[in-house]
């Protein structure tokens, strides 16, 4: 089927997927959007261009308005997303939206309730990428850990620094961000749902929060750092730090449960069984997105959203972090998790 990119996210994996082609790019200038057409390769036709500066017929809305694209990818800064999804969503088109599914949860929450009303009129499907969820490592660590049961207690570290030269950093939007928590929220939400994969099950779910926050890079804001201590349904607590403003460098998750360990550290999962022996597997580096896009793909055809992709579970995610900031804010304090 033919599906439009919005913006430039998710781009090479939609050409290595054969159940769809790509038959349109939207960026909000021209420029932008001929760099992202030059990445096709020659041997694959080239995608119609839109952008608001295209002239007439090439808007947006124009780009919405064609009955052989059935489906968009929408990859745009976090604040203006949930316009262009409803839109999107409007028209009668299927959406993958890319993480985190918005700035704040009471904007997910109606944005949400919106893409229901509007599924119900249109049919149209709203799913969110994350393409943590599909990662190798940690598919495998969370089948392994779901035969585990109850989790005892847990540690995740994801440390590094973004300097000013990152092209991460280099767009107007991250610099100035216009939504909570920085860089915390943007890559963030990939780390909570790493987390949240291995905390599967009710008695798992995390009920509290407690964190501090705190900003060490001034170009960071508008902050950097997050520790928290995070309490389960269950009872049980765990560790959560996240920093985009360190000179450490720390990608780990280690979890005890009643029957055993898992532990993620890069592709590497380990895995100790209570009285047996340990089990490591490497995986290859990946990053996931040529196999959420595929997924997104195949939910497309089977007309039921991947439950790995559903907006919910990016609203857990968002709220998961979310809920650390408040903390933050308000020095420490117990946050309870509702969405979760």
């Amino acid at each position: 089927m033919g599906i439009a990119i919005i913006g430039g996210g998710l781009f090479p994996a939609v050409l290595t997927c054969d159940l769809i082609h790509l038959a349109a790019i939207y960026s909000r200038s021209l420029k932008a959007a001929q760099e992202t057409a030059s990445l096709v390769p020659d041997s694959v036709p080239k995608p119609d261009l839109y952008s608001e500066d295209s002239g007439a017929g090439k808007a947006f809305q124009d780009l919405l308005k064609r009955d052989d694209i059935s489906a968009v990818i929408i990859a745009l800064p976090i604040p203006i997303q949930p316009s262009f999804i409803e839109a999107a969503l409007s028209a009668g088109k299927h959406v993958l939206a890319e993480k985190p599914i918005a700035k704040d949860v009471p904007t997910a929450q109606a944005l949400i309730a919106n893409a229901r009303r509007i599924n119900s009129e249109t049919k149209a499907t709203f799913a969110v990428a994350e393409n943590f969820r599909f990662y190798p490592s940690f598919t495998h660590a969370a089948s392994e850990a779901a035969k585990l049961g109850k989790v005892h207690n847990f540690t995740v570290r994801v440390l590094f620094r973004i300097q000013p030269d990152s092209k991460w950093y280099n767009t107007a939007w991250r610099k100035t961000p216009d939504y909570q928590g920085g860089f915390l929220l943007d890559g963030g939400v990939h780390f909570a749902a790493a987390t949240r994969l291995l905390l599967a099950g009710d008695e798992n779910t995390p009920d509290t929060v407690q964190a501090f926050t705190a900003l060490t890079c001034e170009h960071l804001q508008p902050i950097d750092t997050v520790n928290a201590i995070i309490k389960t349904k269950s009872g049980a607590a765990g560790v959560f730090q996240q920093s985009a403003g360190s000179l450490l460098q720390a990608f780990e998750w280690n979890f005890s449960y009643d029957k055993g360990t898992v532990k993620v550290v890069g592709e590497t999962v380990t895995v100790q069984p209570a009285g047996g022996e340990e089990q490591v597997k490497k995986f290859d580096r990946t990053n996931g997105v040529s196999e959420e896009v595929a997924a997104w793909a195949q939910s497309l055809v089977d007309g039921k959203v991947n439950p790995l992709q559903t907006p919910e579970q990016a609203l857990a995610d968002l709220e998961f972090l979310e809920k650390m900031f408040t903390s933050g804010d308000k020095n420490g304090s117990t946050q309870k998790y509702e969405f979760l």
